[in-house]
């Protein structure tokens, strides 16, 4: 799968892949834990898919996402 990130005036949209997700009390989860991270200004999780799209003032330190997420009791794959 290719790198889905679009840069547009003031933001930047990355769909990031996560397992384990099953519900949405983990959408949950996991949005709340990502959503803490500075300049991000949304996130969309889907349990069905395991896609997290993340849109940011900034490129986002993906570390920061994968420590979010594995707060959140899941596992960050990495970007679709």
């Amino acid at each position: 799968m290719s790198t889905q990130t679009e840069t547009t005036p003031g933001s930047v949209t990355v769909v990031y892949k996560v397992s384990g997700m099953s519900c949405g009390h983990c959408e949950g989860s996991v949005s709340g834990e990502i959503s803490e991270i500075p300049g991000v200004s949304s996130v969309k999780a889907v349990a069905s898919t395991g896609e997290v799209t993340v849109v940011s003032a900034a490129p986002l330190d993906e570390e920061a996402v994968r420590a979010a997420v594995d707060e959140a009791g899941f596992e960050l794959v990495g970007r679709v």
